[in-house]
């Protein structure tokens, strides 16, 4: 009986003839005639894109897997070389990722990441058995470190006989990572499969994890994946089923900073100007010095007497007692509260006004429709929009403050211990795209602010991570203005955020369309089927570990299949997500066609119950 990871004849596949750095190729032998080889009872397929192979070098061990199987003719052709007759052997192309040493004695592999030996041409290149994979894979995750223990299973490894898969969640969420596929591939299930193991992990002994984890969900798919263990905040509710219930948001309009308000109020229109933008920053100043108690509210009438001093208007003035020094330190991006009245009001009687016989008095008409009508109508609108009631409802000074609604993300929801709602899902399905950018960009500039804020021992104890689902709304690779502001807080985050203790997380089916500086700083990956060519070219060109050879799979994985790769995986590897129960799993099902019209036509009574709610 042979022990694991001794060179064994029946599982020698092939021999090495060419190596480039961690690169290398190898010629299968004359001798294998199909692509499966049969050992211990088991049938171990050869060639597979994504399997590991083996080349023993004395007692050292070098770990590969395969990124492409082709025929020696194809080789030369595709490099424009003649072929000649006898062109007809089977090549593999393999990335060296590993090494180690089998320690017989202990019954143990001394792992290393990296290649410091290289195989030579003519070494034999070795298939793993199952044993050997597992062993590998364990070997690979290493001890546990002291402390809170950050490996979590979620899956297991294709092809190692069921073995364990676990994430490191300390750098998949503190480095950052995505999620990429395509619809049916299984994304949505794969994040509720992850969440899921995170709640049912326990870093130390008998202590349960309490992740802060906020998910940005623009299809309100999540809140039934988790039961008592998500809080979901609901934005809009169209419908009103049960389905949909939630808890109302607390997210008011004055946690904006300037570029998000202006870019509410004005969007991106051919009309748009800097006058315009200086409009709205004015106003934007003045009304949250008015609520600071550092200048007088703005006039509510024309006809009132203009400024004796004899500049402009609409300039702030200290109010009586107040030091004229604070105007010139106020920072209007802080997250102040503000009123739309006095918003308002600076801009119809101190912006569009003009000194007249010591009174400001109207523009003319010409003068108000050209500069100030547009916005002043844009926030009438927006005041009135009842998709957005829980944004524009005016300031209250006994309302929510700053903490209450950072509460609402990483606090606890209630006094009970018991009541273990970890998960927060922001649930803004419903929401139009010119709101749904802004509110994205006011979720993550607050988290990140709030980090910001904290001191390196606060951080230490509570990271927070922030899922962003459909994450190409939010972060897209064009210059959509509904989704600019969003793609600034998300990039700073990416960029910024492992320092302060905000980990990202990335969902998307379409890789092509993701921002690419947001993409590239994630550090793991989790990748399922991607059955468009463009979108495995463009997951190529980010893969760590030099893995863009392993894109070849993907047309073909299962569904829950993936490869995971990066800083949070032990090692490059196919993987298989665990299975979840139905009450588990995002709400995120298709609509069966073939189901729906074999069934009768809506009668009037339940076309007029979908149009009622249409007219709210």
């Amino acid at each position: 009986m042979t022990s694991p990871f001794d060179p064994v004849a029946d599982l020698r596949v092939g021999n090495v003839v060419e190596v480039a750095g961690t690169s290398l190729k190898a010629e299968l032998s004359s001798d294998v005639s199909e692509l499966t080889r049969s050992y211990g009872g088991r049938v171990y397929p050869i060639g597979q894109i994504g399997s590991v192979v083996k080349v023993h070098f004395g007692r050292r061990l070098v770990f590969g897997f395969v990124t492409l199987l082709r025929m020696r003719s194809e080789e030369l052709a595709q490099a424009g070389k003649p072929i000649p007759p006898d062109a007809d052997q089977r090549v593999m192309e393999i990335e060296l990722f590993a090494e180690g040493v089998w320690n017989s004695g202990a019954a143990s592999l001394s792992f290393s990441r990296g290649v410091s030996t290289y195989p030579l041409p003519r070494q034999g290149v070795y298939l793993l058995t199952r044993e050997e994979a597992s062993i590998l894979y364990g070997a690979a995750e290493g001890q546990r470190p002291d402390g809170a223990d950050p490996l979590v299973p979620f899956g297991v490894y294709v092809g190692a006989d069921a073995a364990r898969c676990r994430a490191n969640i300390d750098k998949m969420f503190g480095l950052h990572c995505v999620v990429l596929g395509s619809t049916g591939s299984g994304k949505s299930g794969t994040v509720a499969a992850l969440l899921h193991s995170v709640l049912e992990h326990k870093p130390l002994a008998g202590e349960s994890c309490r992740p802060r984890i906020v998910v940005i969900d623009p299809h309100g798919e999540y809140g039934k994946a988790f039961g008592d263990r998500a809080l979901v905040y609901r934005a809009y509710d169209p419908i009103g089923h049960e389905e949909s219930a939630g808890e109302p948001i607390s997210l008011p309009y004055w946690l904006m900073s300037a570029e998000e308000i202006r870019s509410l109020v004005i969007g991106k229109t051919e009309a748009e100007a800097t006058s315009q933008h200086n409009i709205v920053y004015k106003a934007l100043t003045h009304a949250r010095m008015v609520a600071a108690g550092l200048v007088d509210p703005a006039p509510t009438a024309h006809g009132t007497p203009a400024p004796a001093d004899g500049d402009s208007p609409d300039l702030p003035r200290p109010k009586a007692g107040v030091d004229a020094g604070a105007l010139i330190e106020f920072d209007r991006d802080k997250p102040r509260p503000f009123s739309w009245g006095e918003f308002v009001n600076h801009i119809t009687f101190l912006q569009a006004a003009r000194v007249q016989n010591g009174n400001l008095h109207k523009v003319t008409e010409t003068d108000f429709a050209t500069k100030f009508k547009s916005i002043l109508d844009k926030v009438g609108v927006l005041r009135r929009d009842p998709r957005i009631r829980f944004l524009m409802t005016d300031w209250d000074p006994a309302g929510p403050k700053l903490a209450n609604v950072i509460a609402q993300f990483v606090g606890d929801v209630s006094a009970d211990p018991d009541d273990r709602r970890d998960i927060r899902v922001i649930d803004i399905s419903g929401l139009p795209n010119e709101v749904a950018g802004p509110l994205a960009a006011m979720v993550a500039r607050l988290l990140f602010q709030y980090k910001l804020h904290q001191t390196p021992a606060e951080r230490q104890k509570d990271p927070v991570a922030l899922v962003c689902e459909e994450a190409h709304r939010y972060v897209p690779d064009r210059g959509d203005a509904e989704y600019a502001a969003a793609q600034v807080a998300i990039r700073r985050i990416a960029r910024e955020g492992r320092k302060y203790g905000l980990g990202l997380m990335l969902v998307s089916q379409r890789p092509a369309d993701l921002e690419s500086t947001v993409i590239s700083q994630c550090g793991t990956w989790l990748v399922l089927r991607l059955t468009s060519a463009v979108d495995q070219a463009h997951v190529a060109r980010f893969l760590p570990d030099g893995l863009s050879g392993m894109t070849r799979a993907l047309p073909e994985l299962a569904q829950q299949e993936a490869l995971f790769v990066g800083e949070g995986a032990s090692l490059p590897a196919r993987v298989r997500v665990r299975d979840l129960g139905p009450d588990q799993l995002p709400r995120s099902q298709n609509v069966r066609f073939s189901k729906g019209w074999s069934s009768a036509r809506p009668t009037p009574a339940e076309i007029e119950v979908v149009a009622v709610r249409m007219e709210r």
